[in-house]
């Protein structure tokens, strides 16, 4: 009896692990977005350039996740590049599976609230950048994959700096 239950769970790992791979597959494109708050509650926008894709929608910096690098990593990675700053710390507070119309495969979007030295950014990779409060969001034309998270953020039931003082 007992090598029946050690192929059961031998079984039942395998099963689970195969599921696990099918909805983390590298079918789905991994993204990170830093949810950057300043002490007066305002939040950084960023809006797209023209010449990218969906341009002139508004979104919070970040980027496709490369091959073999942890989401953290790719912050880290993303916020140096797009607006010249380090990571001081985060933390996922929302993800998010989206999928376009016209493309193969979908998006899942992490997103962290975010630290970093606000005084030092200096953006790049967009049109323009803003600092908004939460209520103000939806003011701005965002890309769709945002728009739960924007509810939740205007609505206070996210409050990113919150969420990394407790860390």
């Amino acid at each position: 009896m007992a090598g029946h239950w050690i192929n059961a769970e031998s079984f039942m790992i395998a099963f689970f692990t195969s599921l696990l791979h099918c909805f983390y597959s590298s079918s789905v494109l991994h993204v990170v977005a830093a949810i950057i708050e300043r002490p007066d509650r305002r939040l950084l926008i960023g809006q797209r350039r023209r010449g990218d894709t969906s341009p002139l929608k508004w979104e919070f910096p970040g980027g496709k996740v490369r091959t073999g690098e942890s989401f953290e990593k790719a912050l880290r990675r993303e916020l140096h590049e797009e607006l010249g700053v380090m990571l001081d710390k985060c933390a996922e507070i929302a993800s998010i599976r989206h999928r376009y119309a016209g493309t193969s495969e979908p998006l899942e979007i992490h997103f962290f609230a975010a630290q970093v030295p606000v005084d030092e950014i200096s953006p790049t990779a967009f049109e323009q950048t803003a600092w908004v409060l939460p209520r103000e969001l939806s003011q701005y034309d965002f890309l769709a994959a945002n728009q739960n998270l924007l509810a939740l953020l205007a609505t206070g039931r996210i409050k990113p700096a919150e969420v990394l003082a407790a860390l």
